[in-house]
């Protein structure tokens, strides 16, 4: 971990919440707002979250499973996002919400005008800006997990912790 947590304290609620407070608890209810408001379908918005996380490398953010009504999606669904190009396991909304987080991830100046095209094709204006609005949402707070080394004291819902190996 990059960052000194005073003992006893949880990282996660030390950095976010008394460190920078008032930039942090914005920070945590924008991030909790993209999970609370969100009118995608499960599997569009795990694609995009997941291979977000895939890039980042956030332990926490690979490991979570987003859970609407009491499902989520497959056990293997990650390994899918992974190779969303040619999976057989996506349909188009989906397989272009994994392809547009990567590409807003890694290559925003790229979108040009045919994936502007497949996306609308796809995809109302409303759902463009709330997908995009959720990516970078991810990729932020993913993001700054991962280069502080949180990600790893992360506690899932379920009070587990991350799996402690990070991916390379």
């Amino acid at each position: 971990m990059r960052i000194d947590i005073p003992d006893g304290k949880d990282a996660i609620e030390y950095v976010w919440g008394e460190m920078v407070p008032g930039i942090g608890v914005a920070a945590s209810n924008f991030s909790l707002a993209v999970y609370a408001h969100t009118t995608l379908g499960l599997r569009e918005f795990e694609a995009a979250r997941l291979r977000i996380a895939q890039i980042n490398g956030c332990v926490f953010c690979l490991d979570w499973r987003t859970e609407r009504d009491g499902e989520k999606v497959e056990a293997e669904f990650a390994d899918a996002v992974a190779q969303w190009r040619t999976t057989d396991a996506f349909d188009d909304r989906t397989r272009l919400a994994a392809e547009y987080a990567e590409r807003y991830a890694l290559d925003h100046h790229g979108l040009d005008e045919e994936f502007w095209t497949r996306m609308t094709a796809h995809y109302s204006q409303l759902e463009i800006v709330e997908l995009s609005m959720s990516i970078g949402s991810w990729l932020a707070f993913g993001r700054l997990n991962r280069v502080l080394g949180l990600d790893t004291v992360c506690r899932l819902p379920s009070g587990a912790s991350p799996r402690a190996v990070r991916p390379s």
